[in-house]
């Protein structure tokens, strides 16, 4: 852990009076068969002091459980294909834009919930209303990480779903950790954010979201997936 922030972000930030340091870790690429308990053990070791929370992404859960797909593994359906089509890609990520992403969100959330999110959407976009889609479809869709240039390879070939059990996953490394620190399964990106699963109250969970969402952990090479909020 090098204390330094990364490139375009703050190290600190002031939320409700309060200034907190968002301490990046930087850790080697996670990979599909690696285990979660070993890699937090490897590059979190005794960073922690009392009072501070984890924040590990869901990203590298979800990789650790299996749930990464190679595009060329994906065969999308051809109600993928046609509804994928309607999504509007950012430059932070395609979302479900592409018809592999689609297809897995049809996947995990069953096609009549994705069909009413659509229909849904369609309409209430028309009255420039946004984000209904997602609202529908819930978190596992929105989780859904698709290919972009800028991700780290291999990931830049592959579709990422959300991770299984997130608040468990989070309570299961607080007790690994000894209990040394708070933790938080965290889905941040440079539009927004969401906490998955963690070990404090919604008040807490309100909180990390605001102090987490200029995305200080990056959005495409930085290599930290980990870090580590303090009060400064």
């Amino acid at each position: 852990m090098s204390g330094e922030a990364n490139a375009g972000k703050a190290l600190t930030v002031e939320v409700d009076g309060t200034s907190y340091s968002r301490i990046p870790i930087r850790t080697r690429v996670v990979l599909p068969g690696d285990d979660l308990d070993a890699f937090i053990r490897e590059y979190v070791g005794d960073s922690l002091r009392p009072g501070d929370l984890l924040f590990v992404t869901e990203k590298i859960v979800a990789i650790t459980q299996g749930r990464s797909y190679l595009v060329d593994e994906i065969t999308p359906r051809r109600l993928a294909l046609f509804l994928s089509k309607y999504v509007t890609r950012t430059p932070y990520g395609i979302g479900l834009g592409m018809p592999e992403t689609m297809e897995m969100a049809l996947r995990e959330c069953g096609t009549p919930r994705i069909l009413l999110a659509a229909a849904v959407s369609a309409v209430t976009k028309a009255f420039g209303r946004k984000g209904d889609f997602y609202r529908i479809a819930g978190d596992k869709a929105r989780a859904i990480d698709g290919p972009t240039s800028g991700t780290i390879p291999p990931y830049n070939k592959a579709v990422v779903l959300g991770p299984e059990r997130p608040d468990e996953v989070a309570k299961h490394l607080k007790a690994l950790l000894g209990g040394a620190a708070e933790v938080a399964v965290v889905d941040i990106n440079d539009l927004g954010g969401n906490i998955l699963g963690s070990t404090v109250d919604r008040a807490t969970e309100k909180r990390l979201v605001t102090i987490l969402k200029d995305n200080p952990l990056g959005q495409g090479h930085e290599s930290t997936p980990l870090g580590i909020i303090r009060a400064a």
